[in-house]
C-alpha cells in the first residue's frame, strides 16, 4: 500500500468513531449530508493543489534558497520549522478573516454548522494556493529541507484535525498553551463575542502575543456556521458561491426547483464508498498505466459533484452517479485487466449502490412526488 493511503483510512475511522460515540453515548443525530459534504470537500482537487504547493516549495528551495539554516543543528532546524510554520499559519488564518478575497476561500470551512472531526477535513479546493505566501515560500527561501517541511506540515494539519473533535471538552493544562478543541471551538463561533478570534493552528502563543485570544464565556453558547451560508450540500457550489459573491456576480438560486426524496442513508453510504475509492486511488498512485491516473482523477471528481447533486435532491445527480459508476467499472479492466480484485470490487459496489439508490429514489418518488422548494 502507498504510505499516503493509510492516513486516509485512519482519518475516516476517526470520523466514524466520533459520530458513533456522539450518537450512542450522547444521543446526537448524525448530520450525514453535512458530514459527507465535509469529506467530499477534500476529494482530489484540494489534494491536487496541495501537491502543487509542495512542488512550488521544492522549486523555490532548489533555485532561490538563501541557505540560512545550513549550519544549524538538525534539532534547531526542526524547532525553527515547527514554530515558523505555525507563525505563518497564524497570519495566513488571520488575514483570511480580514480580506474579502481570502475570506471567499476560507468561508467554505466556516460554513459547517456541526463541530466534529469531519469539519477538520472541510476546506476550500484552493486553500493550499492561498497558503503559499505565508508558509511554503518563506520556509523554502530560508532553506528548510523539503522532508522537514512535509513532516512539519503534516504534524500541524494532524493537530488541527484533532482540534475539531466534538467529544473533548477541556484539556486541562494543555488549554493554556496549545490550540485545543476548547480553544478552537471559540474560533468557529459567528456570534459577536467569538467572531474573528483564536487564529492559531497549534500553539496559543501567537493569539496571546497579538491580542486575539478569546476563551469560551460562561452562559454564551457558541453559534456555529456563518450568517449567510451557501444553500447547497454540493461541494461545487460550496466552493463556487463565495467566489461569485466576492466578484459581484449573480449567485444562482439553489433552493428552487424540484427535489427528489433521496434518503440520508443513500448519501451516507455513497459518500463513504467514494472516500474508499479515493483512498484506493491514492494507494495506486504511481502504478497507473497510460492514461489511467488522469482518467480516474476525472471520474472521482465527477462522482464527487454527482453525489453533491444527489445530496441536494437533484435528478441530474442521481443519473450522473449511475452513469459514472457504470463508466468507472467499464474503464477499470482497460487499465489493470481483471488482476485487481480490490479496485474491481470497489467499483462494482459503487455500481450496485447507484442502481439501488436510483431504484429506492424512484419508489419514494412514486409515494411522495418531488417537491419544489421556494
Amino acid at each position: 500500500m502507498n504510505a499516503m493511503a493509510l492516513p486516509f483510512l485512519i482519518t475516516l475511522a476517526c470520523v466514524l468513531l466520533e459520530l458513533w460515540y456522539s450518537q450512542a453515548r450522547r444521543g446526537v443525530a448524525i448530520p450525514w449530508r453535512d458530514v459527507i459534504l465535509n469529506l467530499n470537500s477534500g476529494h482530489i482537487l484540494m489534494w491536487f493543489f496541495r501537491g502543487i504547493e509542495v512542488v512550488v516549495f521544492a522549486w523555490i528551495l532548489a533555485h532561490f534558497s538563501l541557505h540560512w539554516l545550513d549550519r544549524l543543528h538538525p534539532a534547531a532546524v526542526w524547532l525553527f520549522a515547527i514554530l515558523a510554520w505555525d507563525l505563518g499559519f497564524y497570519w495566513m488564518h488571520r488575514l483570511h478573516h480580514s480580506f474579502a478575497i481570502l475570506w471567499a476561500v476560507h468561508v467554505v470551512h466556516h460554513e459547517g454548522e456541526h463541530f466534529n472531526l469531519s469539519l477538520g477535513i472541510r476546506n476550500s479546493w484552493y486553500s493550499s494556493l492561498t497558503t503559499l505566501p505565508f508558509t511554503s515560500i518563506p520556509l523554502a527561501l530560508v532553506g528548510v529541507p523539503l522532508e522537514v517541511f512535509i513532516a512539519v506540515s503534516t504534524l500541524h494539519y494532524t493537530v488541527q484535525f484533532y482540534n475539531h473533535n466534538g467529544i473533548v471538552g477541556r484539556s486541562g493544562w494543555l488549554d493554556r498553551f496549545l490550540v485545543t478543541p476548547a480553544n478552537h471551538r471559540v474560533h468557529h463561533g459567528h456570534n459577536r463575542e467569538y467572531r474573528d478570534r483564536n487564529f492559531g493552528g497549534t500553539f496559543l502563543i501567537w493569539d496571546k502575543l497579538f491580542g486575539t485570544l478569546q476563551r469560551e464565556l460562561p452562559g454564551v453558547p457558541i453559534e456555529y456556521g456563518v450568517a449567510t451560508p451557501t444553500q447547497s450540500t454540493n461541494p461545487f457550489w460550496a466552493n463556487t458561491v463565495p467566489v461569485l459573491r466576492y466578484l459581484g456576480l449573480r449567485v444562482p438560486s439553489l433552493n428552487g426547483g424540484q427535489r427528489l426524496p433521496i434518503s440520508d442513508t443513500a448519501i451516507a453510504t455513497g459518500g463513504l464508498l467514494l472516500f474508499g475509492i479515493v483512498t484506493y486511488y491514492v494507494h495506486r498512485n504511481g502504478t497507473w498505466p497510460g492514461l489511467g491516473q488522469p482518467v480516474f482523477f476525472a471520474l472521482i471528481f465527477a462522482a464527487t459533484l454527482a453525489l453533491g447533486g444527489m445530496s441536494d435532491g437533484r435528478r441530474w445527480g442521481v443519473l450522473s452517479w449511475l452513469a459514472i459508476a457504470a463508466l468507472s467499472l467499464s474503464v477499470m479492466p482497460l487499465c489493470f485487466g481483471l488482476r485487481d480484485p480490490l479496485g474491481l470490487s470497489l467499483l462494482a459496489a459503487l455500481l450496485v449502490h447507484s442502481i439501488v439508490a436510483a431504484a429506492v429514489t424512484l419508489r419514494l418518488q412514486e409515494k411522495t412526488p418531488p417537491y419544489v422548494q421556494t
